[in-house]
């Protein structure tokens, strides 16, 4: 039996961009979510997690409208974890840059 791939994304900071420094204003992170959008093509498992909480991210799941599931984020191992910050919640963990910071 085949496993699918588990890839989770998190949310500030690498599915959405601060516009303003008090984090009112956000937008989505367009390089991130075209990585996203690869992932679930090709049938993979997608979760997002946010240190903001599982209300949070799926808040912002509803708004960049994903199909994802919701959970706490690193309460499950996953295949691959993707973070602006360096982290260690996936088999491998991709960092990726916040470039208009």
């Amino acid at each position: 039996m085949n496993q699918r791939i588990k890839v989770a994304f998190d949310v500030d900071g690498t599915l959405i961009h601060e516009v303003t420094p008090d984090g009112l204003e956000n937008t989505p992170r367009y390089d991130v979510m075209f990585l996203y959008k690869f992932y679930e093509s090709i049938g993979c498992d997608m979760y997002i997690w946010s240190g903001g909480g599982v209300d949070y991210a799926e808040m912002w799941a509803r708004k960049l409208g994903l199909n994802c599931k919701v959970i706490p984020k690193g309460s499950i191992l996953v295949d691959i974890a993707v973070d602006d910050l360096d982290v260690l919640m996936g088999k491998v963990n991709l960092k990726v840059k916040e470039v208009f910071k």
